[in-house]
């Protein structure tokens, strides 16, 4: 099958079958590539999914994955799931839906399973964060104690930024991102939840260590400001600092490590320019505002990333992995410290928009196709 005429449709694939996260049999791969550090096989896992953006790995190998249309499905021996029941109110709209997808540390003790999506209000919609049980005991798996914990004020009619990564830190509280909405200004106001990072427990209270420097005025919720539309979160495996990557216009995607109470500049400050051209703000650097870790310029349009620490690919340990939308491709970034040395681009050949990225329990690599017939896919070692 030739990769650039790829189609995903499950009638046309095989599947890899998983019990308890261990890989038991292999579909025929769709792309068998050489990189500089290994030679890889591309494997469809699941498809036919709408527009996937998130997915989380269950203890038992089986995996969740949010659609932007609003469904979450469960993805078991090969097999997806119908539309699990229990859903929050969602609102569908642009870049909204239904979006990333998470479980909570001690998930294996109270199946609590954690939803970021836009939801409607007053004055429009905006990012909110859910928390449900996941039931899987009877024929049909769904959601449960559905509860919003936490929803952005300000909401509006845009359709634009809604973040939206879910990332668990050490000490359980929880990080989200959330875009500017379309409407720069809101990400250098800190009473404003757009165009931040946010932290909070898991049951939505406020942790009384979030920061207290953004003003009298910053909402609570706020870890820090300045960012444009971050899709990406992960948490470093050895330093356990939050990562986040976000959308620059044209040019300037950044990659950030996000300090408490900090200013990450949008919109006074970028390395892009506007769609029109012109330059954003007042150049590239500016007083009390920090500097991104790496950007890109032209733009890859990044969304979903990953930090390697499985066992298939030794070479690759400790790598950042991020998909790209516009330039369709998976990239690989070679840290030293908090500074990038090296970057790769993989997965070219697919000539697929790559939404997220994950590490599988059995060492392999995951990411998932953004497009109407989406899919999930495995990368592994080629044989």
């Amino acid at each position: 099958m030739r990769p650039d005429l790829l189609s995903f449709r499950a009638a046309a694939i095989a599947v890899l079958v998983f019990t308890a996260g261990e890989l038991n049999a292999s579909a025929e791969p769709i792309l068998v590539e050489g990189t500089e550090d290994h030679r890889i096989a591309v494997e469809v896992v699941a498809s036919g999914f709408e527009h996937p953006w998130g997915m989380a790995f269950l203890p038992d190998g089986r995996i969740l994955v949010t659609e932007r249309a609003g469904r979450l499905r469960l993805v078991s021996n090969g097999s997806v799931s119908a539309p699990l029941d229990g859903l929050p109110e969602i609102d569908v709209v642009g870049q909204g839906g239904l979006l990333d997808v998470a479980l909570h540390p001690e998930f294996s003790e109270n199946s609590l399973v954690y939803l970021s999506h836009s939801a409607p209000g007053r004055g429009g919609g905006g990012t909110a964060i859910t928390r449900a049980r996941l039931e899987t005991d009877g024929r049909n798996p769904r959601l449960s104690s559905s509860e919003t914990i936490f929803s952005m004020n300000n909401k509006t009619r845009g359709s634009r930024h809604f973040g939206s990564r879910l990332a668990f830190a050490d000490d359980g509280t929880l990080f989200f991102t959330i875009g500017d909405r379309g409407e720069r200004p809101r990400a250098q106001d800190a009473s404003d939840h757009a165009g931040s990072v946010l932290r909070i427990h898991d049951d939505g209270s406020i942790p009384d260590d979030n920061p207290d420097s953004l003003g009298a005025d910053a909402a609570p919720e706020i870890w820090s400001i300045g960012h444009r539309n971050p899709q990406s979160a992960a948490i470093h495996p050895e330093t356990r600092k939050l990562w986040v990557v976000e959308h620059g216009a044209r040019g300037g995607d950044e990659i950030n490590v996000p300090e408490k109470g900090k200013n990450y500049g949008w919109p006074v400050i970028s390395y892009g320019v506007h769609y029109a051209g012109g330059r954003i703000g007042v150049g590239t650097e500016a007083p009390g505002m920090e500097q991104p870790v790496h950007y890109w310029d032209p733009s890859i349009a990044p969304s979903g990333m990953a930090f390697y620490t499985g066992s298939l690919f030794p070479r690759w340990q400790g790598d950042l992995f991020v998909g790209a939308l516009r330039d369709r491709h998976l990239e690989r970034l070679k840290l030293d410290g908090e500074r990038v040395v090296h970057s790769e681009r993989l997965l070219g050949g697919l000539n697929a928009r790559i939404r997220d990225v994950r590490n599988g329990p059995d060492g392999a690599l995951y990411v998932l196709t953004d497009a109407p017939d989406g899919a999930l896919l495995r990368i592994a070692p080629a044989e």
